[in-house]
Protein backbone atom coordinates (compact mmCIF):
# COMPACT_ATOMS: atom_id res chain seq x y z
CA UNK A 1 0.00 0.00 0.00
CA UNK A 2 1.01 3.53 -0.73
CA UNK A 3 1.25 5.07 2.54
CA UNK A 4 -0.30 8.64 0.92
CA UNK A 5 -2.84 6.96 -0.89
CA UNK A 6 -4.18 4.83 2.16
CA UNK A 7 -3.38 7.76 4.87
CA UNK A 8 -6.71 9.01 4.89
CA UNK A 9 -8.80 5.78 5.06
CA UNK A 10 -10.07 4.54 7.86
CA UNK A 11 -10.49 1.02 6.91
CA UNK A 12 -7.83 -0.74 5.94
CA UNK A 13 -7.88 -4.55 3.77
CA UNK A 14 -5.14 -6.87 4.39
CA UNK A 15 -5.13 -9.53 1.87
CA UNK A 16 -3.11 -12.33 -0.93
CA UNK A 17 -3.21 -12.19 -4.44
CA UNK A 18 -5.58 -15.41 -5.65
CA UNK A 19 -7.24 -15.31 -2.14
CA UNK A 20 -11.61 -16.63 -2.56
CA UNK A 21 -12.18 -14.99 0.67
CA UNK A 22 -10.47 -11.91 -0.43
CA UNK A 23 -12.83 -11.70 -3.30
CA UNK A 24 -15.66 -11.90 -0.61
CA UNK A 25 -14.16 -8.98 1.69
CA UNK A 26 -13.92 -7.20 -1.41
CA UNK A 27 -17.86 -6.88 -1.89
CA UNK A 28 -18.77 -6.85 1.88
CA UNK A 29 -16.13 -3.55 2.20
CA UNK A 30 -17.67 -2.24 -1.33
CA UNK A 31 -20.90 -2.37 0.38
CA UNK A 32 -20.00 -0.75 3.88
CA UNK A 33 -18.20 2.16 2.63
CA UNK A 34 -20.82 2.74 0.02
CA UNK A 35 -23.29 3.01 3.05
CA UNK A 36 -21.07 5.00 5.11
CA UNK A 37 -19.10 7.51 2.82
CA UNK A 38 -15.86 6.25 3.85
CA UNK A 39 -12.86 4.77 1.53
CA UNK A 40 -10.95 1.26 1.79
CA UNK A 41 -7.61 0.58 1.03
CA UNK A 42 -5.99 -3.04 1.05
CA UNK A 43 -2.62 -4.13 1.39
CA UNK A 44 -0.91 -7.44 0.12
CA UNK A 45 -0.32 -9.47 3.02
CA UNK A 46 3.08 -10.87 1.47
CA UNK A 47 4.49 -7.64 0.66
CA UNK A 48 6.18 -7.80 4.48
CA UNK A 49 7.45 -10.07 7.10
CA UNK A 50 5.45 -8.38 9.51
CA UNK A 51 1.75 -8.54 7.83
CA UNK A 52 3.08 -12.45 7.42
CA UNK A 53 3.89 -12.81 10.70
CA UNK A 54 0.97 -11.00 12.09
CA UNK A 55 -1.89 -11.73 9.78
CA UNK A 56 -0.73 -14.61 7.55
CA UNK A 57 -2.90 -16.99 8.55
CA UNK A 58 -5.64 -14.86 9.35
CA UNK A 59 -6.57 -13.39 5.84
CA UNK A 60 -8.61 -11.47 5.03
CA UNK A 61 -8.27 -8.97 7.91
CA UNK A 62 -9.91 -5.76 8.24
CA UNK A 63 -9.04 -2.95 10.47
CA UNK A 64 -10.93 0.51 11.04
CA UNK A 65 -8.90 2.83 12.90
CA UNK A 66 -5.84 -0.01 13.12
CA UNK A 67 -8.18 -2.24 15.24
CA UNK A 68 -8.87 -5.86 13.83
CA UNK A 69 -12.69 -5.71 12.91
CA UNK A 70 -12.90 -9.51 11.54
CA UNK A 71 -10.97 -12.06 9.39
CA UNK A 72 -11.99 -15.03 6.68
CA UNK A 73 -15.68 -14.26 6.50
CA UNK A 74 -16.21 -10.54 6.76
CA UNK A 75 -19.27 -9.54 8.13
CA UNK A 76 -21.01 -6.13 7.63
CA UNK A 77 -21.85 -5.35 10.99
CA UNK A 78 -18.96 -5.36 13.30
CA UNK A 79 -17.11 -3.26 10.66
CA UNK A 80 -20.63 -1.01 10.47
CA UNK A 81 -20.37 -0.55 14.16
CA UNK A 82 -16.88 0.20 14.00
CA UNK A 83 -16.85 2.98 11.82
CA UNK A 84 -19.76 4.42 13.59
CA UNK A 85 -18.54 4.07 17.31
Amino acid sequence: MDDEAGADARVLLVERAGCHLCADAHRVLDAVTASTGERWVSVDVDASEALQQEFGELVPVVLVDGVARGHWRLQTEPILAALRG
